[in-house]
């Protein structure tokens, strides 16, 4: 290990505290330079269309640049690193932004740049050229400590094998915080395993398995940070998307790169990717979700819209001036063909069909008949418009599913496999207007997958187009269907992404075991690369004991995080009589205890409401998990929603409860019991799970 010095009044405190006043100085120097350029730029509106060009690409970058300045509440400068003589004996205080002054010298290097490497990544046996490596204890622009790494000394290092802790100090400080409700940044303790996944190349897949508390979800984020400093071109035109399980995990992380000075990433969920329907974050029963999840779907799909091209049964008959014009159901035979033949989505060829049916309806007639002029007086029609909505009809995704789910008959004809239980299952009764449905999380990959088929509507094609991403990150992924997997597979403009889960905690119908079945169903342009997160950070050791004799039983392949918090309270155990009463009790004993922390309430779902009235009655406030769940200091939340999120305190209810009414029970159990970074209680009535007890 490196020799740490932790002082609490260190000498050179006041030497950097100068420092880090010029380093804000120039900081709003640069905020005030952009601001004026801003007004210069809306000053000279109008001008010739090449002057309006370069004012937009002005723009552009200035707006960035803001974004990158606006740091919030967040520590401008966190650390610092001083080079051997041989590498110039350079040092360098290490940033959130590059800020420079008024000469253009660098003032803060911003951590993603290669000299910031170092910070991270040095250890005793492997310096780097480092003699000294400097973590800041801030508050705001206030230095409140000072925590020195002193390298060179290569005899104090022989059992270092490069996974010690990097600026214990800051980082036990960061983590013993109390939790906000949302997600911070760890760009001042990223450790070493961390960085080398940040900073990993951009191309094809990066697969990462970490268990809880290791850091999995904001390490990507971090990556995706690193990526857009790193390859700003050509990523900031490609764009760069972060998918997470639901919309309350997205609200929980929201704040993370922004606070990096990266605004522009689009977080979304899967559903919050097909447009032009409502989604909930809810999926269907475990049945139906893993039959919806299956790749049998996407032949299914495919022969919906095929049966939705079909020949006339009866000729067609219009009146035209003097005389009558007909279209041969015989002659659309040939016009479905070779519409198929021709165009790769179905409403593409719309277009074609129209004027096919029109040059044969020409054809017939008496004269020179323009087809395309019978097409602007005629198409409006009711016997042209039910022809043509019967051979080719211009459809949406969500009333191609709304017209097949809605039809035992069509089922049958789009699957013949499909057992009488299955298209049960997939039964939904057709709405009159497919616009106002709400969708489950499970339908998502098949909308999009519809969408595929379709392709865009005439005229629509921006609107119904698929967005594409130079990279994608994705959290959770243990979870996903391979419909949800093709989905992802279909948004990746070049194959290149950051998967990040624990196969530990996959959950739901279409839980993972290993990672070959997940990496099957993504790009596989170049051979995906698999990291491994083993050190856990958020979740002390006393803790961790008891998730770890859970996940024995959940997933036994597997090996729990080593965990760097020795010490901390051990799980209370609270057997109930009266469990509103005592639930009451135990909430109002826990938020005493984490002060101003928060406090998670984990239930199964059948559960909530009863635990929302006991709060109720007992005039506790909480929150629900929505967008504004977790701002609260209690909040309750089903099991099914909490993975990814982190609380001071957890209190989980009816632990046996959980593991029988949860898809992969024991593993939502692990789920639940790896939540709190302080304090853990799980309240019961019913016996415990026999493995809890042991």
């Amino acid at each position: 290990m490196t020799v740490q010095e932790v002082v609490a009044i260190h000498p050179e405190l006041e030497a950097e505290q100068v420092y880090v006043d010029n380093a804000y100085r120039c900081l709003d120097e640069a905020r005030d330079r952009a601001l004026e350029l801003v007004s210069m730029v809306e000053v000279g509106s109008g001008g010739t269309n090449q002057a309006r060009f370069e004012r937009e690409a002005i723009w552009g970058s200035v707006a960035l640049r803001l974004e990158q300045l606006d740091l919030g509440d967040a520590s401008l400068v966190f650390g610092r690193i001083d080079q051997e003589p041989e590498l110039g004996d350079g040092s360098f205080h290490i940033g959130r932004v590059g800020v420079w002054d008024d000469d253009q010298e660098p003032v803060v290097v911003d951590w993603r740049a290669p000299v910031a490497e170092a910070f991270y990544r040095a250890t005793g046996p492997v310096p780097m050229g480092l003699r000294r490596r400097r973590h800041f204890v801030s508050r705001g622009r206030m230095i409140v400590g000072l925590e020195d790494e002193l390298f060179g000394d290569l005899e104090r290092f022989r059992t270092d094998d490069g996974r010690g802790l990097r600026g214990e100090g800051a980082l036990i400080a960061a983590l013993e915080s109390a939790r906000t409700g949302r997600l911070g940044d760890i760009v001042g303790t990223i450790q070493a395993e961390q960085d080398e996944i940040i900073r990993s190349p951009l191309p094809g897949v990066l697969a990462v398995q970490g268990g809880p508390g290791t850091g999995k979800t904001v390490v990507a984020l971090h990556r995706a940070a690193y990526l857009l400093y790193t390859h700003r071109f050509p990523l900031e035109g490609q764009g760069v998307l972060v998918v997470g399980p639901n919309r309350l995990f997205l609200a929980y992380i929201e704040q993370v790169l922004p606070s990096l000075g990266e605004a522009g990433v689009q977080l979304a969920t899967l559903g919050d990717m097909v447009g032009g329907v409502r989604i909930s974050d809810s999926r269907d029963e475990e049945d139906v979700s893993r039959l919806k999840g299956d790749l049998r779907m996407v032949r299914m799909i495919a022969r919906a819209a095929r049966t939705r091209q079909q020949p006339l049964r009866d000729d067609v008959r219009v009146g035209h001036g003097l005389q009558w014009l007909t279209v041969p159901a015989a002659a659309t035979t040939p016009i479905i063909a070779e519409a198929r033949r021709r165009f790769r989505t179905h409403n593409a060829a719309r277009r074609f069909v129209e004027a096919e049916f029109f040059a044969v309806m020409a054809a017939g007639g008496r004269g020179d008949l323009d087809p395309e002029g019978l097409r602007e007086r005629l198409r409006g029609g009711i016997a042209v418009r039910e022809a043509l909505e019967w051979m080719w009809p211009v459809l949406t995704p969500a009333q191609l599913l709304n017209d097949l789910f809605g039809s035992h008959a069509l089922l049958r004809a789009a699957d013949p496999s499909l057992t009488d239980a299955e298209v049960d299952a997939l039964y939904r009764p057709r709405a009159q207007s497919p616009e106002g449905l709400l969708w489950s999380a499970s339908d998502a990959p098949l909308l999009d997958e519809a969408r595929a088929v379709l392709g865009p509507r005439p005229g629509r094609r921006e609107e119904d187009a698929v967005r594409t991403f130079g990279h994608i990150v994705v959290d959770e992924i243990q979870d996903m269907s391979p419909m949800d997997l093709r989905m992802l597979d279909r948004r990746s403009l070049n194959g290149s992404m950051t998967v990040v889960g624990d196969i530990a905690q996959a959950t739901g119908a279409w839980a993972h075991h290993d990672w070959a079945s997940i990496l099957d169903h993504l790009p596989d342009r170049r051979p995906a690369r698999r990291n491994e997160l083993t050190v856990g950070y958020r979740i002390p050791t006393p803790l961790m004991d008891v998730a770890s004799r859970v996940l024995s039983e959940a997933a036994p392949n597997l090996a729990p995080p080593m965990s760097v918090r020795s010490d901390g309270d051990p799980p209370r155990y609270v057997q109930v009589s009266d469990m509103a009463a005592d639930l009451a009790e135990a909430v109002l004993v826990e938020l005493e205890a984490v002060e101003t922390g928060n406090l998670a309430v984990i239930v199964a779902r059948s559960q909530v409401a009863e635990v929302e009235q006991a709060l109720v009655d007992a005039g506790i406030e909480f929150g629900q998990p929505t967008r504004r769940g977790l701002d609260e200091r209690v909040a309750v939340v089903p099991v099914s929603l909490v993975k990814g999120l982190e609380v001071d305190a957890a209190l989980v209810v009816e632990p046996s409860r959980i593991v029988r009414e949860q898809d992969q029970g024991m593993r939502a159990l692990y789920v639940a019991l790896t939540r709190a970074t302080k304090r853990l209680t799980i309240l019961h009535a019913e016996p415990l799970p026999p493995v809890m007890t042991g």
